[in-house]
């Protein structure tokens, strides 16, 4: 799509969230809510179809467009950027290894939404740990027959299907070279979801146990046709995910930081506004800078996905400062606000709730730390 489409979408969309979703998202977040109308809004948007390409209905964005589109969503509530985050990275998963079979049949939904898609990799023993996961895939005539648990899986209950992780052969040497995806269609056969996990922040969105009790999915659905790829097509498509993450930390910073600001000016105390303060200008100052810091390691990382670059270590790098960064953010913000910044009357203390979830979600942060190390090593290998 060109600069000016692009621009149109983005432009419809800070509507729509200034709009529909900021007036709401605090209610429906403290009821723990999930907020059909606004997904259905989402639907119509073309959000769901946002990366995957036109040629199977979808508007086929840059990363960089869609990290911005996701920036934008988490100023208004950072929950909506996970309805869509995990479907995405499915359909990238089936866009970019998927069968011409797969493709054709799988991705025209997910471009509508029709389709709803999630990723089930984490386990109750395996997170960052991907290789540690548990759960099999044996083979048995025109099905693989699947067996584990999945442990906090976003879309699991509202959506229709997911990409599931399950190792194809156990005994494999190195482990993760016995990993598989497979995209499952629920049915009334499973998986069943057991239960919704409750949360400190990232409330309205389903989070879940999922539970494979020796599920038939057809030998088709196997991502790719060829067993033992999983690995390599997960890390691939978690780059997505952590380029979302860091755009999700930077909208939910935006956020926090122009609450603190408009209420800086209007705040008088001690015979002035509280901005004209020394203390509270050093932390705006602070605030802003790591915003925008934050926000061009996004881009960065984005345009090298775009480019059809590896960016794990750029990926890495944006994940990691603009999650901390947020987190920061959103406490200065709190203390800018002081009481109320505590209290539920301003959306502060749901910015506060909602940034952990950045630097624990696609990796925790002590794993991106060791995946940056290592990657700057081998950059800068002396011969």
């Amino acid at each position: 799509m060109s600069e000016a489409a692009d621009q149109d979408i983005l432009q419809t969309l800070r509507r729509f969230v200034e709009h529909d979703v900021i007036p709401v998202a605090s209610e429906f977040e403290h009821k723990d809510e999930y907020p059909h109308a606004l997904v259905d809004t989402m639907k119509q948007l073309g959000l769901f179809g946002a990366t995957i390409p036109a040629e199977y209905g979808g508007l086929g964005l840059s990363f960089s467009t869609y990290a911005r589109i996701i920036e934008e969503l988490s100023r208004g509530w950072m929950s909506l950027s996970g309805v869509i985050n995990s479907h995405l990275i499915m359909a990238f998963i089936i866009a970019n290894a998927g069968t011409p079979e797969q493709k054709s049949r799988l991705l025209p939904g997910m471009a509508t939404g029709e389709k709803r898609g999630g990723l089930a990799l984490t386990e109750p023993h395996a997170g960052s740990d991907v290789q540690s996961i548990r759960t099999t895939a044996r083979r048995e005539g025109d099905n693989y027959i699947l067996s584990g648990n999945k442990m906090f899986i976003t879309n699991a209950r509202q959506g229709t299907m997911l990409a599931v992780a399950a190792k194809t052969d156990p005994n494999a040497k190195p482990a993760y070279a016995g990993i598989s995806m497979f995209a499952v269609e629920k049915n009334e056969h499973g998986p069943t979801v057991s239960r919704n996990l409750k949360k400190l922040g990232y409330k309205g969105i389903d989070t879940c146990e999922v539970v494979f009790d020796n599920l038939a999915v057809p030998a088709a659905n196997l991502i790719g046709g060829e067993p033992g790829a999983g690995f390599k097509q997960v890390m691939s498509a978690l780059e997505v995910g952590r380029i979302n993450v860091a755009a999700r930390a930077v909208g939910v910073a935006q956020a926090a930081f122009e609450n603190a600001i408009r209420y800086s000016q209007q705040r008088v105390a001690f015979g002035k506004p509280i901005c004209q303060h020394q203390a509270v200008q050093l932390m705006l100052a602070d605030m802003g800078t790591r915003l925008e810091a934050s926000r061009l390691l996004v881009q960065n990382a984005a345009a090298r996905k775009d480019a059809g670059q590896r960016c794990d270590l750029e990926a890495g790098m944006a994940k990691l400062f603009a999650s901390e960064a947020c987190a920061k953010i959103s406490m200065d913000a709190m203390r800018i606000l002081a009481g109320y910044g505590y209290t539920q009357e301003f959306p502060v203390e749901r910015f506060y709730r909602d940034a952990p979830l950045m630097m624990i979600g696609e990796g925790t942060n002590e794993i991106q730390s060791l995946v940056i190390a290592r990657n700057l090593l081998e950059r800068y290998r002396i011969n």
